[in-house]
């Protein structure tokens, strides 16, 4: 004989007030009727709120703010005009002190509930000096709302842009940027890419800036190669974009949802922007990975650097090094580094940075951890400190019994996902090392993410 499923105990379309208890991991209220929990965004905790019932699932329901009856006392108006409609921020109506505490709390639930891991110190959340236009790569895509030219974000789950001239959490220089480029192209009549038809030109206008050097960098990504008036663009944008050294175009013919194409030139100035991390100068072009809050990434990198505890005497391993700007830290203090990264074309970056910089005692390698990680141990590598950086996934099983076999005294575990965090914590405590404490960072204000760095020793 069937179970009966009980009936949730609300519906779509229903209003209910609700009590809100605390934050999902997704920076969602988190409200319950009758014990079935209902999400509810810009909500806060300790707030009664009305929401109206947007979709029911088996266990949980999501639902949309109408009015709050009793607000918290860390509401506050959120800074952006758009901030409601876009998606791209969801923590800007909480003070900056409650979403350093609210991303403390997520990594601690974390690290208890999945990692089942009690008694691991978690420090208080490292904030921005200065938790606003701190991201120094802005990527919008550009198109006509009723004929005129504009660029800005998509409204929440749609395709639809929501024109933007300034974004809160960019860069000034990259407001400028989407400013300069939606009004040259008005000027000159170039047309604009709509996806439904596959036709016009421009389809994104991405902005870099090197926060430390001043440099900026503005891309083109369109659906042809042919660009008219290239010339009265490039000095327009040029005219009126303080520090502008590269004006890049990227040609993506696809019909496709991926922003950048294979093809991309210079049309004007430099290749590439320079920043500054540290001590180190990194080469950014257009399509480099490089952390998008600079001043966060170096709290990040000392963070880790420190917790590797280096002497001078270590041979250390960077799994999944990227472009190798953690690796460049370690190497001040280590014997040798060796920076493994499964993506060609970020080893080859990682290279370059490492020779602009006179950094010698780094080796890179390209391939997957999972491969190239068995192969060095077999070859007689044993690293006296891991240093991991995995996708937001965490690392594969086989990554992690390699790294238990090579039996460092330290492993830094530097995460985006505190979820994966906390499962790889608990493998590797069940192997034989003990989290001794945990460091979230926060690179990205205003939005639910958070970076966490992680100390574990051998037992």
């Amino acid at each position: 004989m069937k179970k009966n499923i009980a009936t949730p105990p609300v519906r779509k379309g229903g209003i209910y007030s609700l009590d809100i208890v605390s934050l999902g991991h997704s920076g969602e209220g988190v409200g319950r009727v009758e014990d079935f929990t209902v999400f509810v965004p810009q909500a806060l905790p300790g707030e009664k709120v009305k929401a109206k019932i947007i979709e029911v699932k088996k266990n949980y329901a999501k639902g949309v703010l109408l009015t709050v009856e009793s607000a918290s006392p860390r509401r506050i108006t959120a800074k952006c005009p758009i901030y409601k409609s876009c998606g791209g921020c969801q923590l800007q109506h909480l003070t900056y002190e409650g979403q350093l505490e609210s991303k403390r709390q997520t990594v601690v639930d974390a690290i208890t509930r999945i990692g089942k891991l009690d008694g691991v110190p978690v420090h208080a959340t490292l904030g921005c000096t200065e938790p606003w236009y701190y991201r120094n790569k802005m990527q919008f895509p550009v198109g006509l709302t009723d004929g005129t030219v504009v660029a800005g974000c998509f409204a929440q789950g749609t395709h639809t842009i929501i024109p933007t001239t300034e974004c809160t959490i960019q860069h000034q220089a990259n407001n400028v940027i989407l400013q300069e480029v939606q009004a040259a192209l008005h000027e000159f009549g170039i047309s604009v890419y709509d996806e439904n038809t596959g036709t016009g030109l421009v389809r994104h206008v991405l902005g870099r800036v090197g926060v430390a050097t001043g440099e900026v960098m503005v891309v083109l990504v369109t659906a042809a190669k042919h660009l008219p008036y290239k010339e009265q663009i490039i000095d327009r944008l040029k005219n009126r974009i303080l520090g502008l050294v590269s004006v890049i175009q990227n040609v993506n013919g696809r019909k496709t949802n991926v922003i950048m194409g294979e093809e991309t030139q210079t049309l004007w100035g430099r290749d590439t922007i320079t920043d500054r991390l540290g001590d180190f100068n990194f080469a950014i072009s257009a399509r480099s990975f490089f952390q998008v809050n600079t001043v966060q990434a170096e709290v990040l990198y000392k963070k880790a650097l420190e917790y590797a505890d280096l002497s001078g005497q270590e041979v250390v391993i960077d799994a999944y090094c990227g472009t190798g700007t953690i690796s460049l830290f370690l190497a001040q203090k280590a014997k040798k580094v060796y920076g493994i990264e499964i993506v060609e074309p970020a080893i080859c970056d990682a290279r370059l940075n490492a020779e602009r910089n006179q950094v010698k005692n780094a080796e890179f390698i390209v391939g997957d951890a999972v491969d190239v990680l068995p192969r060095l141990f077999k070859e007689g590598l044993r690293p006296d400190v891991i240093v991991v950086d995995p996708p937001r996934a965490g690392c594969d099983r086989q990554v992690l019994e390699t790294f238990v076999n090579m039996k460092p005294q330290r492993i830094v575990y530097v995460s985006c996902n505190p979820s994966s965090l906390a499962r790889d914590l608990a493998v590797l405590n069940e192997q034989g090392y003990e989290t001794q404490e945990v460091q979230p960072v926060d690179m990205f204000p205003q939005t639910y993410h958070i970076e966490v760095v992680a100390l574990l020793e051998k037992k």
